[in-house]
């Protein structure tokens, strides 16, 4: 899906949950189901024929664990899938930052999306990639999200008046910043 899909979909920008797990690509999906199979397997009929000591853990806490051991490696699998798809749109490095979910403690995972870029975007006027943030293309000066001509922050399109600072939004066709550049 492209950013431009998104906006359409939601003019102020916001990305909700549902448009983030769409992210994830089928291979992840098929990956963390085999992650999760696998640690069973593994925990379940494998090192119990080779263990020659039973678990002393009760058999709730140790159904818990085991099943908590596969969630995370199935999740560690969807993480991967995700960061695949979402550092690209990001501008971002997708292999360094999948390595990074392998850290133990999930400490690259919590750095990834503490650190991670804003969205990219297209102009609609000169297509050059430009921040999601921004209000106006760096470099063609086309306006690429609703802002007040007054205090130059973010306004839905079906406002009408600023949140920030009360201005009538109506009085900014065309907005007040484009003027220099429409002579």
């Amino acid at each position: 899906m492209t950013q431009s899909g998104n906006k359409a979909a939601n003019p102020c920008g916001e990305s909700h949950f549902s448009d983030e797990l769409r992210l994830i690509p089928r291979w992840a999906i098929v990956g963390a189901l085999l992650a999760f199979a696998l640690v069973e397997y593994y925990f379940w009929i494998a090192l119990p024929r080779i263990s020659h000591h039973p678990s002393r853990l009760p058999a709730p806490l140790h159904f818990y664990l085991l099943l908590s051991l596969g969630a995370l490696a199935a999740l560690s699998v969807l993480i991967m899938g995700y960061i695949s798809n979402d550092a690209p749109r990001r501008d971002m490095s997708a292999r360094l930052w999948m390595i990074c979910v392998v850290v133990p403690g999930g400490i690259g995972v919590a750095l990834y999306f503490l650190l991670r870029q804003p969205i990219l975007a297209a102009c609609p006027s000169c297509g050059a990639h430009i921040d999601g943030e921004y209000h106006y293309c760096p470099q063609c000066a086309y306006q690429v999200t609703p802002c007040c001509g007054n205090c130059h922050r973010s306004a839905r399109i079906t406002d009408i008046y600023c949140v920030h600072c009360g201005h009538e939004l109506a009085a900014d066709h065309p907005p007040a910043r484009l003027h220099a550049f429409s002579n």
